[in-house]
């Protein structure tokens, strides 16, 4: 174990990992395509490895956001998970993630997945812990590291609306939004 105390900063570039798995049979769901819950296990793994290389340290994903499956995956097809840490907080990380699948007897490529977890660097003690600071390489760093920042504000508003629209919700008021929806009282 190293005794330096973590640089103040690291670069975008240092944090980039890629994580490439072949989709076996064993994957699959019983339409014969791959298991989202398949993607999302590699997705977090590959968040962690991100993450914990930036940081440094230990760390627990906190929230995941943006999981759209876009086209389905194959069995036999070379999945690539690319992550880098987009954003830095104090003890958090915003690593985007984007997933694509090649099938290799045609080389034909397919973006299927882009995803954003946060994840929180946490010490030997289990206690959030303070992470470098990101330098941005590139204006698509930029770019992404504003984008969080955006995403951050975006979902704070949401929370907000929804615990605002939550709280005034009134069941005998609200049972007009019903009317056309596939559902039955059944009380």
């Amino acid at each position: 174990m190293s005794l330096l105390p973590p640089p103040d900063y690291r670069p975008v570039s240092y944090s980039r990992v890629t994580l490439t798995e072949l989709m076996i049979p064993g994957y699959a769901n019983f339409g014969g395509k791959i298991h989202g819950g398949t993607l999302l296990s590699l997705m977090d793994k590959v968040a962690y490895a991100a993450a914990a290389k930036h940081a440094g340290t230990y760390c627990v994903t906190v929230s995941v956001d943006g999981v759209d499956f876009l086209q389905p995956v194959e069995v036999g097809e070379l999945v690539s998970l690319l992550a880098s840490v987009n954003y830095v907080g104090r003890t958090s990380l915003l690593v985007g993630i984007r997933v694509i699948a090649e099938d290799v007897r045609t080389g034909s490529v397919k973006h299927t997945n882009t995803s954003y977890f946060t994840m929180v660097a946490k010490n030997e003690a289990g206690q959030p812990t303070l992470v470098p600071g990101l330098i941005l390489e590139t204006s698509i760093d930029t770019r992404r590291f504003l984008e969080a920042i955006k995403r951050k504000e975006l979902k704070q508003r949401y929370q907000e609306d929804f615990a605002a629209a939550r709280e005034m919700l009134t069941i005998d008021q609200e049972l007009n939004l019903l009317e056309g929806q596939r559902c039955k009282i059944g009380y």
